[in-house]
């Protein structure tokens, strides 16, 4: 597995889930976990996805996302598993 993490935050609104894991289908990028939560309409997620048998990098799978996120008025960030877990220890 290839392992990165998928994290959205903004004002909740219709299509967010949608929009972010049609990207993810396109490019065959599968969720491995997923949660999410609103609170006071502000929405966030957090996904582990698999990126082993995706069609593109990291790299052009976050410029995609960001695209779509700049659209729906969210910010959309993904890193690999590994930076994220050095991050955290930061």
């Amino acid at each position: 597995m290839e392992l990165a993490v998928v994290s959205v935050l903004g004002a909740d609104r219709v299509g967010i889930v949608a929009s972010i894991t049609a990207v993810l289908a396109k490019h065959n990028v599968n969720i491995v976990d997923i949660s999410q939560t609103v609170v006071k309409d502000i929405f966030s997620m957090v996904m582990i996805v698999d990126m082993a048998k995706s069609d593109v990098d990291i790299a052009t799978l976050r410029r995609e996302l960001e695209e779509v996120g700049r659209g729906l008025g969210v910010m959309v960030s993904i890193h690999h598993i590994d930076v994220f877990r050095f991050m955290q220890r930061i």
